[in-house]
């Protein structure tokens, strides 16, 4: 055996045989071949497969490639070039595990932590197999000692990355490529969406040909999504503090792999079956019209902070991935998650973009929401939006081109960058979220904030050249509350979480209706459908581009936790058992009735005068006395109601075929307030109007809605919606 294949017998599959266990020797591999330096990964051509890793400190880069038995040989990777460290082996196909092992200096003060004994993943595997079996093996470090190296073997309780075959029929796919404006967005969980359908196979659950099943997309469709927001799908890690509590790590924000989707999501397999499957799902939603978001973390790894494992980057060149301070042994946190990737460095920034492309190219996705996204706007400690990532973003010809959503907050100083991120980006819009919450529950003081979330956040985007597809309108999220536990619930209920109910934001601007919790009281029952009426109905006649919270539409409580991100069971599984068909059936028909009445969806921000020298003014402002809203009533802290016109003839945009875009004209009451009114409808303002939506009632969309004239009282029950059509 030459110098270059040296074989080993201390790793293991992993989850087989005892920790002295030995393997049988393992068969011995031609040394590689030069190779190319690019592209970096695992790169199969047919014939052979080609190696590459980036790594600035290392003094010698091991390829280990495993069997079927978890036998072991290692080859040094022959070639370096411009510190990417490459070679080619003639012999490996699709299928074959393998890991690295880099040597380099150990020096923990200087932030260097390279440590051979740690077999290392792949930051560019295409596919991932197997889960971290918890040992301290994993640790870099010795226990109780994190600045001495631990030199045990962490083979067998690591996981492996896959080469894949890249290989797919896409059946000439066709991306929607729908209009941001146009856009139902859906944000779901892979498993959590699946998990207990009743239409959906066994054997499929939990999967992504469990989301690609007929079942679940007739559900989509039905419903009117026209995309849907994956929570991360990236590769990630279960820690070890929620596996030693009996949970795990169901949301999925800690990732490994940025170009490998997450393994324990697929039906088929692990050796790479998790990409083919992974595809086949994109296609079949692409298939029913739905665009796929993918929600990425790249702010962070589930590596953590200097007393966290050694799984990837940390070993392969900790300085150059991970943001450090002045003290070298410890990292810049601000995710609150232990450490964040130094996207100062050339290679982090080409790795996210790498894998972007990949994901949009060879994933066929349609766009991305970025998690932390501040975090990645940070050149030293500012957050700025003229930062490297910016630039590469806006100058890539595919990544340019895609939906781009920001969550424009971290957790450093600084952080709330709401409204600041730059053209071509969309964001979570935290604003719309905190208004419309405190607008429902009462709050004093929230008219005019309502009325700018409203009609699109202009406040916040319009300067800066952005239009009101820019807010990302929603009033619940993954983080926090579920829609029926916002109504239900003054305080928070994490108990299940292990955390002393410590955890979560405290801060929910909620309102539990007067009981917290479970009540059989039908007064406060009644008030809570209606308060979710409320808040939904809201959201999708807002302009800006609707998302709504997968499991919503159905009435799903997490009984009150608002931090479910450990809870793979049924706190987090949408209850299709016991679905609020009614509150399933109005969520439908809202979203029907936005797709129908392009005055929603506006492309441009109202203007409140007339418009092109004409006598149209394409939204206005009324008191419920039906006079026109003058400046002082917007500062009366205590006014919780208002009128809105607005005029479906005075829409600038023109359709494709560049014809004027025309709609009806619509009136709409919001009656915050605990006592119900009369409110007067405008003199001079059309002839006859038609009640077309009112929130009070279960049956909110009337057959038969009353008719009025100007002047009339529309009959406003307490915090409740009114909207009226203009009939012609």
């Amino acid at each position: 055996m030459g110098s270059d294949a040296i074989a080993t017998s201390l790793a293991i599959a992993a989850g087989h045989g005892s920790e002295d266990a030995v393997a049988p020797p393992a068969p011995v591999e031609a040394a590689p071949w030069p190779g190319r330096p690019y592209p970096l990964g695992a790169t199969f051509d047919g014939a052979g497969t080609n190696f590459a890793l980036f790594s600035e400190v290392a003094e010698r880069v091991e390829l280990c490639l495993f069997d079927a038995q978890g036998r072991e040989t290692r080859h040094a990777l022959p070639e370096t070039t411009g510190h990417v460290w490459h070679g080619y082996m003639a012999t490996v196909t699709p299928g074959q595990r393998y890991g690295y092992r880099v040597h380099g200096p150990w020096s923990p003060t200087h932030g260097q932590r390279c440590n051979p004994a740690k077999l290392l993943l792949d930051p560019y595997a295409k596919a991932i197999e197997g889960a971290v079996a918890w040992h301290p093996a994993c640790y870099p470090y010795r226990p109780g000692h994190p600045d001495r190296r631990d030199d045990r073997d962490s083979a067998r309780y690591v996981q492996r990355s896959v080469v894949i075959n890249p290989f797919f029929d896409w059946s000439e796919d066709h991306a929607p490529r729908r209009s941001l404006h146009e856009n139902v967005i859906y944000e779901v969980h892979v498993r959590g969406f699946t998990m207990t359908h009743p239409g959906i196979p066994d054997g499929l659950r939990g999967t992504y040909a469990g989301l690609a099943h007929p079942a679940a997309i007739q559900h989509l469709t039905e419903l009117g999504v026209t995309a849907i927001e994956l929570m991360p799908v990236h590769q990630f890690v279960h820690e070890q503090t929620l596996i030693d509590r009996g949970l795990r790590n169901y949301w999925g924000y800690s990732s490994i792999g940025f170009l490998a989707p997450h393994n324990e999501y697929a039906s088929t397999g692990q050796a790479g079956d998790q990409v083919g499957e992974f595809k086949a799902m994109v296609r079949s939603l692409h298939q029913a019209g739905i665009e796929v978001i993918l929600d990425v973390v790249y702010n962070h790894t589930a590596e953590g902070n200097h007393l966290g494992p050694m799984l990837a980057f940390k070993g392969i060149d900790n300085e150059a991935y991970y943001r450090l301070t002045d003290d070298r042994r410890f990292y810049m946190d601000y995710t609150g998650t232990g450490n964040s990737l130094n996207v100062r460095h050339p290679h982090v920034l080409q790795l996210i973009m790498d894998s972007l492309r990949y994901w949009a190219l060879e994933m066929h996705v349609d766009g991305f929401r970025f998690d932390l996204a501040s975090t990645l706007a940070r050149e030293l400690h500012d957050v700025d939006r003229l930062s490297a990532f910016f630039d590469l973003i806006h100058q890539d010809p595919v990544i340019s081109q895609v939906k781009l959503i920001a969550e424009p907050w971290d957790v450093g100083e600084g952080g709330y960058q709401v409204g600041n991120f730059p053209v071509l980006w969309s964001e979570w819009n935290g604003r719309y979220r905190d208004t419309a919450r405190d607008f429902w529950r009462g709050e004093p003081g929230a008219m005019a904030d309502f009325a700018y979330r409203l009609t699109g956040s202009s406040d916040l985007y319009e300067g800066t050249g952005r239009r009101p597809y820019a807010s990302i309108n929603f009033i619940t999220a993954h983080d926090g509350f579920t829609l029926a536990d916002l109504v239900s619930y003054n305080e928070k209920h994490n108990e299940a979480n292990g955390e002393d109910n410590q955890d979560g934001d405290p801060g929910n601007r909620s309102w539990n209706c007067g009981a917290e919790g479970p009540t059989d009281d039908p007064g406060i029952l009644a008030l809570r459908r209606r308060q979710r009426r409320n808040l939904l109905a809201t959201m999708f006649l807002s302009q800006g581009v609707p998302m709504l919270l997968g499991g919503d539409e159905l009435g799903r409580s997490q009984d009150g936790n608002n931090n479910a991100y450990c809870q793979d069971g049924p706190i987090s599984w949408y209850d299709w058992a016991h679905a609020d068909e009614s509150f399933l059936e109005f969520t439908t028909r809202l979203i029907a009735f936005r797709r129908e009445h392009p005055v929603f969806l506006r492309r441009r921000f109202f203007q409140g005068q007339p418009i092109h020298g004409s006598d149209l003014v394409d939204i206005e402002w009324f008191t419920t006395d039906g006079i026109e809203m003058a400046e002082d009533d917007w500062g009366q802290g205590q006014v919780r109601d208002l009128g809105v016109l607005l005029s479906g003839d005075a829409i600038p945009s023109r359709d494709e075929r560049g014809e004027p875009i025309r709609d009806d004209t619509f009136y709409l009451v919001f009656n915050a307030r605990d006592e119900d009114i009369g409110a007067t409808l405008p003199a001079d303002r059309g002839e006859r109007w038609k009640i077309v939506l009112d929130t009070a009632t279960d049956d909110a969309f009337p057959e038969d809605g009353a008719e009025l004239t100007p002047g009339d009282a529309v009959p406003a029950v307490a915090r409740s919606i009114v909207v009226l059509q203009q009939v012609a």
